[in-house]
């Protein structure tokens, strides 16, 4: 058999910055038909790579050859025309159209020199219904109606529509559950079979596994490995951070540091969850999983009273609370961490140091005070983010400079200057490399020894696995299991779909 050609090849690719040296002679290459791996920590070049091949930086230096011929692209366009379609992290919807305006933004059908509405939701049908049945998608739905699982699902079905030779998945399952993860394996599995080469960049070692048939790994702007075939987890992170994967999760509490109860729920309802019980204890982690729909944020939002529940009885350290809004549940020394931190946890153009007193001046605002020198001076401020280790090369600089975990590692020294009783962390390591996820889940262990309860709502069921004392799990807004550390996958996933019965 002959040796196929590679659809794209990227030869000794130099690119630097100002002050730094983003590539240093990377190569890299994709074949018809395979899904080649990218690896490495956030700053490792992989983005500046793909940047590259899409259009968006012009290389310093090297070659980028797509089917033979050497390619020199100033503009995405250009990377499109040519076959090579991007999905980013970042959506780059239109939340107020439609789902098949989406898909065709900027190339719609037309019909008398007007657009075809017609056409363009029967060829979005057609596209959308690549996915199958296990997650539908309407083309007349609008965006901004979607959750955000359906939005990324959008993404790449735009991609996917562009009928191109070669994809880049940027992350594609950061916001997906289980279920809508297996849906695009499923989508994956299907583009192969087409001949399309897709490009796979994700911080996660069993996605790797599932559907790699190549990986490279970069790091510090060069390339550490290529596998040929993909080795075991363990020998991708080595070559990424310099440690094994098992010193990831930090050890489970034992029994002497499990403290007392700090909140108890009892038949807690409201419209979206029914009659649930539960404690949490200091100096425990405990996971909560679920598919989507389970109602875990909604859980979340409950507590923190934001969506407060409206039946049932919440104690807290043994004495009846009701948290009918956040600023209840923050001066009863309860924090939240949200899932989306751009959106709803920083202000970004704001500094390091700001982010962290934001809400220690909101409170003292609402005390009728001027500052926030009751709850944390900006040197004490700045003495938390030291010792959490927040990376960056001053406090007063824009938060949006920092890395995902440098800027998660903010909003828990945020909540650490008000000295909480329950931390809720909602995907705490979402969008976030390897290494940082690591520091995350040794600081979560590290806030449960000293005390604090550690509540975890993750999509990531290995990471709730690993991280978690004790795991909640839920469906259709109640609680339906309690498993220990130790469990297996397979029973909170039966748990999970309700696929057997098991007692909460």
């Amino acid at each position: 058999m002959n040796t196929p050609s590679p659809v794209i090849e990227m030869r000794a690719i130099t690119k630097s910055f100002p002050g730094v040296k983003a590539l240093k002679g990377v190569s890299f290459a994709a074949y018809p038909g395979e899904v080649h791996a990218l690896a490495g920590e956030n700053g490792a070049g992989k983005s500046t790579l793909m940047k590259i091949l899409s259009g968006v930086y012009r290389l310093d230096d090297g070659a980028v050859v797509v089917g033979g011929e050497e390619r020199h692209f100033t503009h995405p366009l250009e990377a499109i025309r040519a076959g090579i379609a991007v999905i980013y992290q970042e959506f780059s919807l239109l939340p107020e159209r439609t789902v098949a305006q989406n898909i065709f933004l900027g190339r719609e059908p037309t019909r008398f020199g007007l657009v075809d509405h017609r056409a363009m939701n029967r060829e979005a049908r057609r596209v959308l219904s690549l996915f199958g049945s296990a997650h539908r998608i309407e083309a007349d739905t609008v965006v901004a109606d979607l959750d955000v699982a359906s939005q990324q699902l959008v993404e790449i079905a735009k991609a996917v529509s562009l009928d191109v030779r070669v994809i880049v998945m940027d992350e594609p399952t950061a916001a997906l559950n289980e279920t809508e993860c297996e849906v695009l394996f499923s989508l994956v599995d299907t583009l192969k079979k087409r001949d399309v080469a897709i490009i796979y960049i994700t911080h996660r070692m069993r996605e790797i596994t599932r559907l790699a048939d190549r990986v490279t790994v970069l790091k510090d702007g060069e390339t550490a490995v290529s596998f040929d075939e993909v080795p075991e987890p363990d020998a991708i992170v080595r070559a990424m951070v310099g440690r094994d994967i098992g010193d990831f999760y930090a050890a489970p509490a034992t029994p002497q540091e499990i403290g007392d109860i700090v909140l108890s729920v009892r038949h807690g309802g409201n419209d979206r969850l029914r009659n649930i019980s539960f404690d949490l204890r200091a100096g425990e982690v405990v996971g909560i999983a679920g598919l989507q729909g389970a109602e875990r944020v909604a859980l979340a939002k409950a507590i923190f009273g934001i969506s407060p529940f409206t039946e049932g009885e919440v104690m807290l350290a043994g004495k009846s609370a009701r948290f009918n809004h956040p600023r209840d549940a923050i001066r009863a020394g309860i924090g939240l961490l949200p899932g989306d931190r751009k959106a709803e946890g920083l202000v970004l153009m704001q500094s390091v140091t700001d982010n962290g007193m934001l809400t220690a001046r909101a409170l003292s605002a609402l005390a009728g005070r001027a500052d926030a020198t009751a709850f944390a001076t900006t040197e004490e401020m700045d003495g938390l983010l030291q010792d959490l280790d927040v990376r960056a090369g001053s406090f007063s600089q824009e938060i949006k400079a920092l890395s995902g975990g440098n800027q998660q590692k903010a909003i828990v020294a945020r909540w650490l200057a008000l000295a909480p009783r329950l931390l809720i962390f909602i995907e705490p390591t979402r969008g976030i490399d390897v290494n940082a996820k690591a520091g995350i889940y040794h600081l979560m262990r590290d806030l449960a020894r000293k005390g604090t309860a550690i509540m975890m709502i993750s999509s990531d069921l290995p990471e709730v696995l690993g991280a978690a004392d004790r795991i909640l799990v839920m469906r259709g807004g109640e609680l339906v299991a309690a498993f220990p550390r130790g469990v297996s996958e397979a029973d909170v996933m039966l748990a999970a779909t309700g696929e057997e019965a098991v007692a909460a």
